[in-house]
C-alpha cells in the first residue's frame, strides 16, 4: 500500500540535454518568473535528480564533503512542501500548504512554480572546527546550486538562488532541529517571454 504523501518521480533521464559548454554559456540568472507556466512530474524529476539524485551506488550527482551528504531539498510547489529523497527519487510531502510565498521577500518570490531550500544538517559534519564546518556546508550548497542553474540552463528554465530568505521564519514553518540550517533557496520557473 502506497503512502498518500509520498510521491514517487518519474525515473529521470540520463541522457540528453544541452551540451556542457553551450549550457555554461546559457547559464544566467532570471527573476521575472511566469506563474501561469507549471513545471510538468518529468522536468521536476529531472530538475531534482541533476541537482542531488543518486548516480552511482552511494554517490550523489554534487560532491559533498568526505560524502557526508548533508544536504537535505525541501521542495516548494503549489501543491505543498516535500523533502526530496534522492534514495527513492521521491517526494516526501510535509504539509499540503502552499509556502512558496514564504521562502523570501523578493517581489517575484512566490510567483516561481518551484521554490528549492537547501538545507545542511550539521550535526553530520563531524571532525572540523567550527568555520570548518560553515565552510563545508556553504561548499557544498554550492555545488547543488550550479547543478540546478545548469540544469535549467539546458531545459529552458529560469533560475536564481537566493540568500535573502527569512531563515528563522521558515525553519519553524519546517519544523527543523537547530542543527539543521537553511543556506540558499533557488526559485526555478519558465520566465515570461520578452517583449
Amino acid at each position: 500500500m502506497e503512502d498518500k504523501d509520498i510521491l514517487i518521480l518519474p525515473p529521470e533521464h540520463r541522457t540528453g540535454g544541452m551540451p556542457l559548454m553551450e549550457a555554461l554559456a546559457a547559464r544566467r540568472s532570471g527573476r521575472d518568473f511566469d506563474p501561469s507556466r507549471e513545471i510538468d512530474p518529468q522536468t521536476l524529476s529531472d530538475l531534482l535528480w541533476a541537482a542531488w539524485g543518486v548516480n552511482r551506488r552511494s554517490g550523489r550527482t554534487a560532491p559533498s564533503s568526505h560524502n557526508r551528504q548533508e544536504i537535505e531539498l525541501y521542495v516548494f510547489l503549489k501543491s505543498g512542501v516535500y523533502r526530496y529523497d534522492a534514495f527513492r527519487h521521491a517526494l516526501q510531502r510535509l504539509t499540503e500548504e502552499d509556502l512558496r510565498a514564504a521562502t523570501g521577500s523578493q517581489p517575484f518570490v512566490g510567483e516561481a512554480p518551484v521554490e528549492i531550500a537547501l538545507v545542511s544538517d550539521t550535526s553530520k559534519i563531524t571532525g572540523k572546527s567550527s568555520q570548518g564546518i560553515i565552510e563545508a556546508t556553504y561548499a557544498n550548497t554550492g555545488f547543488i546550486c550550479e547543478n540546478i542553474y545548469l540544469f535549467c540552463a539546458s531545459a529552458g528554465l529560469g533560475s536564481v538562488a537566493r540568500a535573502l530568505v527569512p531563515k528563522e521564519e521558515l525553519a519553524a514553518k519546517l519544523n527543523l532541529a537547530p542543527e539543521q540550517i537553511i543556506t540558499l533557496v533557488q526559485s526555478v520557473g519558465y520566465l515570461r517571454e520578452r517583449q
